[in-house]
């Protein structure tokens, strides 16, 4: 049995970074798109990295062509801003969408072919409960609640030729992000959480993992909430 092949981005911290563990403990070859590849030798020690800044759209098909074939593609990387709506830097909004949305579809559409020619393969998306909700960063909210549509989308269109395609949805994540949020912000998340804490990134991470191995195939199109309570629905 030929060892399966994962690309990831955003694999250097947090959620990224778990997901990245359990995929190398679970014998899987992990390609990770990384902005600073120096930086992220020491990081990510085990893994084939390809150095970009996804912001870039223009150029994404510079990245494109660096790809190998890949049986699982796991959308990690995502930024958030603190901008007000009415102070909202044009440069940040379309750097936010770039990384947050529109690589997201232009990877899809590039691996879809190699695992359409394979036989299948699994795609990840990590989306917000801010994509449900909204969020003080407008532009986030609305990078997320696209992510999820997208992803209904996609396991419509392909998912006859066996690309399973699912989106987690996490709640607060103990990050470096929650650093943009006031701190009575970040009691008020806990407090309406379950269990009165943000996640662990390994457990978004463990989740993200199932979808891309493990979980039962006609789970396809999916956004799985992982929020502890902070939006039952």
């Amino acid at each position: 049995m030929s060892t399966k092949k994962a690309i990831i981005t955003g694999g250097t911290r947090g959620i990224g970074y778990e997901a990245v563990q359990l995929l190398i403990k679970n014998n899987i070859e992990v390609t990770a798109i990384v902005r600073d590849k120096e930086k992220a030798k020491n990081i990510l020690p085990n893994c084939a990295l390809i150095e970009y800044d996804l912001s870039d759209l223009k150029n994404i098909k510079t990245l494109l062509n660096q790809l190998p074939e890949a049986d699982i593609l796991i959308n990690n990387a995502g930024i958030m801003n603190t901008c007000s709506i009415d102070d909202y830097p044009t440069s940040k909004r379309e750097a936010l969408m770039n990384i947050n949305l529109y690589t997201v579809v232009e990877l899809i559409d590039h691996v879809k072919h190699s695992m359409i020619k394979n036989g299948g393969g699994r795609i990840v998306n990590n989306a917000s409960i801010a994509g449900h909700i909204g969020h003080p960063d407008v532009w986030y909210g609305i990078s997320k609640a696209a992510i999820i549509n997208l992803t209904k989308s996609y396991a419509k269109l392909y998912g006859k030729n066996n690309i399973v395609i699912n989106t987690v949805a996490p709640g607060p994540v103990n990050t470096d992000l929650m650093n943009n949020i006031p701190v009575p912000r970040q009691q008020s998340l806990k407090n309406g959480s379950y269990a009165g804490r943000f996640a662990e990134p390994s457990e978004i991470a463990e989740t993200m993992l199932w979808l891309a191995t493990n979980s039962p195939s006609y789970i396809n199109g999916i956004c799985l909430d992982i929020n502890n309570g902070a939006f039952p629905r």
